[in-house]
C-alpha cells in the first residue's frame, strides 16, 4: 500500500506545512472527499489525513498518485515535487534529533524559517538573547532531573539557535520581558550581571528590539505566561508556541493567532520604550557594580 516516509520522530517543517496545505487545497478544488480519494487510489484515509495535517511527509510515489488524481498540470506538479524533496530538511537540527524533545525540535525548525519573532517572557531572558552561562543555569534549574550531558546538549542547541541572528537574512526579533526576569539571580550575581550587559548589547542591534514591562505597570496581559509568535511569509500563517509545565503547544487556529497578536500589542504598549529599556538596563548594570 502506498504510504508515507517514516522517521523516528516526525516533526513538521514550514515546507511540510506548505505542502500539506496545498494538497488539501487541491483535493477540495477537485471536489473530492478523503474517502473518495482513498477509493480511487491505494492511499487510505488515515494516511491522507496525516499528510494533509503535516503529520507525515508523503513518499514521492504517493505525491505523484495524488497529483494524478487531482489532475495537476506539469508546472505546478514540478513545484510540489521540489517542495516534497525539501520538506524534511532541518539543517543543523539533525545532530540533535535523538537528544531533544520532538516539539522543541519542531519549534526550532519553525524559528529558523521565521521572518519575524515576537517573544514575550515573564520569568526568563528570551532564549535567543541568553548568555551561555545564563542558559546553563536556567536549563539546570528548570530540569532538575537532567544529567550534566543533557544540560550541555540543550545549552549547545540554544547557542546554535542564536546563530540565526547573525545570518544575512536574519529575522526581526522583538522581545518584551517582564522586569521580574531581570532581577532574578539566575546563576548568581556575576552571571546576572553579564546577562544584563549582553541583553543591553543585543538591544542596541538594529534587528533586535527589546522592551521591559516595568513593575510600575501593575497587572498586565502577559501575567498568565510566556509565548512566542513566529511570523513567516504571506503564504504561511503565523504559529504561536507556548512552553509550559503541561507540555509544549503549537497554536495555529485563527482565533488563537488573533488573541496572542493582540496580547503582544498590549504588552508593547504598556512596556517601556526601547530607549527607556536601554536606560533601565544601564541602571541595573551600574547598581551591580556599586
Amino acid at each position: 500500500m502506498i504510504g508515507v516516509v517514516q522517521t523516528k520522530r516526525p516533526t513538521p517543517t514550514l515546507r511540510m506545512r506548505r505542502l500539506a496545505a496545498e494538497l488539501l487545497r487541491l483535493r477540495r478544488e477537485a471536489g473530492l472527499s478523503q474517502e473518495e480519494v482513498a477509493a480511487r487510489t491505494d492511499i487510505n484515509v488515515a494516511t491522507l489525513y496525516r499528510i494533509e495535517s503535516a503529520k507525515a511527509k508523503p513518499q514521492l510515489r504517493t505525491l505523484n498518485t495524488l497529483l494524478d488524481t487531482y489532475e495537476v498540470e506539469a508546472g505546478r506538479r514540478a513545484d510540489l515535487v521540489a517542495l516534497q524533496k525539501e520538506a524534511g530538511k532541518r539543517g543543523w537540527l539533525h545532530a540533535y534529533d535523538s537528544e531533544l524533545p520532538g516539539q522543541l525540535t519542531a519549534f526550532i525548525g519553525f524559528e529558523q524559517e521565521a521572518r519575524e519573532i515576537l517573544n514575550y517572557e515573564s520569568l526568563f531572558v528570551p532564549g535567543m538573547l541568553q548568555t551561555e552561562d545564563y542558559a546553563r543555569a536556567v536549563i539546570a534549574g528548570v530540569l532538575p532531573g537532567a544529567t550534566g550531558g543533557e544540560v550541555e546538549t540543550r545549552v549547545a542547541a540554544r547557542m546554535r539557535r542564536q546563530d540565526l541572528l547573525t545570518t544575512p537574512d536574519r529575522p526581526k526579533l522583538w522581545a518584551v520581558i517582564d522586569e521580574a526576569a531581570l532581577h532574578r539571580l539566575v546563576g548568581g550575581p556575576s552571571v546576572r550581571r553579564a546577562q544584563l550587559a549582553h541583553l543591553r548589547d543585543c538591544a542596541d542591534s538594529p534587528h533586535v528590539t527589546v522592551q521591559v514591562v516595568p513593575f510600575s505597570a501593575g497587572a498586565h496581559p502577559g501575567m498568565p505566561g510566556s509565548f512566542i509568535i513566529l511570523r513567516f511569509g504571506p503564504q504561511d500563517p503565523d504559529v504561536v508556541y507556548i512552553d509550559s509545565m503541561a507540555g509544549d503547544l503549537f497554536l495555529e487556529e485563527e482565533t488563537d493567532l488573533i488573541r496572542h497578536n493582540m496580547m503582544f500589542e498590549h504588552l508593547r504598549a504598556v512596556a517601556l520604550s526601547p530607549s527607556d529599556t536601554l536606560a533601565l538596563l544601564a541602571s541595573l548594570i551600574n547598581e551591580d557594580h556599586e
